[in-house]
């Protein structure tokens, strides 16, 4: 695709209405989604010392830039999995 393309792929999307989008194949959106939409994101950062094994730490900085940031990722994995639905008890 070139640039000229692009531009006019842009140009006729910036003059679409909302009345002209077909909706037709998106799953309809519920409470649960928009009271998500509602937590900021990403969560804040809190800078912490933490003290790795040697070889997990080489391991991680192995995969490339950015190994705090896959640690954060790895951990919010683990959490996430263990997380359980909120169930009330009355």
């Amino acid at each position: 695709m070139n640039k000229k393309s692009i531009k006019s792929d842009l140009a006729r999307l910036d003059a679409m209405t909302d009345a002209d989008i077909d909706y037709s194949d998106s799953m309809p959106l519920g409470d649960e989604f928009f009271e998500k939409i509602t937590t900021p994101w990403p969560p804040a950062k809190k800078q912490l010392t933490l003290r790795l094994d040697a070889d997990v730490l080489a391991w991680v900085k192995a995969q490339g830039k950015g190994y705090q940031t896959r640690i954060n990722h790895i951990l919010r994995a683990a959490m996430d999995s263990q997380q359980r639905p909120n169930h009330d008890n009355h």
